[in-house]
């Protein structure tokens, strides 16, 4: 029975200790300081397009009910930045060689595509 009394009080200055540590009191600066919530570290890069490898790479950090949703939308929007880019970059590189495809080939060409260039033979009217 003493032993079971000197377990209740050594469990209740364990856990009154515990609660002043947390909440405050005593000496010190008052309760625990809040820690800083964590951050994306590998975000992707800002002087280079981003690459597959950085979106094989990005990892975001876990918030309380999940992913920061800052951190989320942040990649997000970037990346769909660089694809709206990549894809006008695309349509103006089409429009362009559309434009010489459309004026015709000047040498005729074979049935695979090759322009064929014909070296006049000596002799024969051009």
């Amino acid at each position: 029975m003493v032993m079971f009394l000197f377990l209740v009080v050594a469990l209740a200055v364990v856990v009154g200790a515990v609660t002043l540590a947390v909440v405050g009191g005593g000496e010190g600066e008052g309760p625990l300081p809040e820690a800083a919530p964590e951050r994306l570290r590998d975000a992707l890069p800002e002087d280079r397009p981003v690459a597959r490898t950085d979106v094989d790479a990005l990892r975001f950090p876990l918030a309380v009910r999940g992913y920061r949703m800052e951190d989320v939308d942040d990649a997000l929007n970037r990346l769909a930045a660089e694809l709206a880019e990549r894809d006008a970059r695309i349509a103006d590189l089409e429009t362009a060689l559309a434009g010489p495809r459309a004026a015709g080939p000047s040498a005729p060409e074979d049935h695979h595509g090759h322009v064929s260039v014909q070296k006049p033979v000596p002799g024969e009217p051009q």
